[in-house]
């Protein structure tokens, strides 16, 4: 006998995830891989420009940039670093352009706002909370380095603590935010980092909608673990309600599993080359772009449409580029 047609009440329920639009954040360089651990690392203008715009045209929407020294590819503040490539990515993409506040763990707090208040960008990443952000390992993987800077740098992450005060965190709120009218990326490496936005966020610092970026697998902050992700998920729905959109990223072997399930429990995902280096087991990632298309197919075949820039603008309280203009 054939099975009785489905009706509507027999129906399993959809995700709610399901046709919601997916943020794809693409972070192009960062401050912690070096050029020696990937010839595809862009660390130039030319190069972090190029890179920055193909990934936009695969499908991210936001941009998250560092600057480098063009000469030997150290983590740079400066400004001029940052002006040979940004107005660049501007003129050739609409993505939403998103600078880091954190920069490297080796500069000091001037140091870290001086592209951002040069530049005065749609988004700002923030950091919520002082930490260790530990790589150091990372120095026993190599040997032989294309700069000589490298390995030092790596292995003093052991001693360093990654300083983000509540006062660093409100002089960026209010430099960045109140003054300039950027929005944020708010980095959680951690539980209480959540409470720590909650904070800011009672004293109408931080403002609706929050974009909360939950950061897995930094030694010294929450280790990738699915149960850390449903975790932070179930306290930042107590803490903000209907406040905030939330994205995940991984570090390393961890980002695309990671991304899935974010994707899969209706939140939006970071892909790039400062979070993995590898488009697959043993596979490096010949370029963002790659990791962007990759993630772009799995949460398309999971039903979430990615979203523009302009959708991603409107969901994030950023102000349309025909608005700005």
């Amino acid at each position: 006998m054939a099975d009785a047609p489905e009706t509507a009440a027999d129906a399993p329920a959809k995700p709610r995830s399901r046709g919601k639009k997916l943020i794809i954040s693409c972070a192009v360089t960062g401050a912690v891989h070096t050029p020696t651990m990937s010839p595809h690392l862009p660390y130039t203008p030319n190069d972090i420009a190029t890179q920055a715009v193909d990934a936009a045209k695969a499908g991210a929407a936001i941009l998250h940039l560092h600057a480098r020294d063009p000469e030997d590819g150290r983590p740079s503040p400066k400004l001029a670093h940052y002006e040979g490539f940004v107005p660049r990515i501007r003129q050739q993409c609409d993505a939403v352009i998103n600078i880091t506040t954190g920069g490297s763990t080796a500069m000091t707090m001037e140091q870290r706002l001086e592209g951002p208040l040069g530049l005065s960008p749609e988004i700002c990443s923030l950091n919520m909370g002082s930490m260790n952000f530990v790589y150091s390992d990372l120095g026993q993987r190599y040997q032989t380095w294309r700069f000589p800077w490298e390995k030092p740098y790596v292995e003093a992450t052991k001693d360093v603590i990654f300083r983000n005060t509540f006062g660093d965190i409100e002089t960026i709120l209010r430099e960045m935010g109140e003054r300039r009218g950027a929005r944020f990326e708010y980095e959680c490496y951690d539980v209480g980092h959540l409470y720590t936005l909650a904070h800011f966020l009672d004293r109408k610092l931080a403002t609706p909608p929050l974009f909360v970026q939950m950061v897995f697998g930094i030694l010294g902050g929450i280790g990738a673990d699915p149960d850390n992700l449903m975790h932070m998920k179930t306290i930042a729905d107590r803490l903000f309600g209907d406040a905030f959109e939330w994205s995940v990223l991984a570090a390393g072997r961890h980002q695309i599993n990671f991304a899935t399930m974010a994707a899969a429990m209706g939140g939006h995902v970071r892909v790039g080359l400062e979070d993995s280096l590898y488009a697959g087991p043993g596979k490096m990632a010949e370029s963002n772009a790659e990791q962007v298309a990759k993630i772009r197919r799995i949460v398309e075949e999971l039903g979430r449409p990615i979203a523009s820039p302009e959708e991603a603008r409107a969901m994030l309280g950023v102000p349309s580029r025909a608005a700005a203009a």
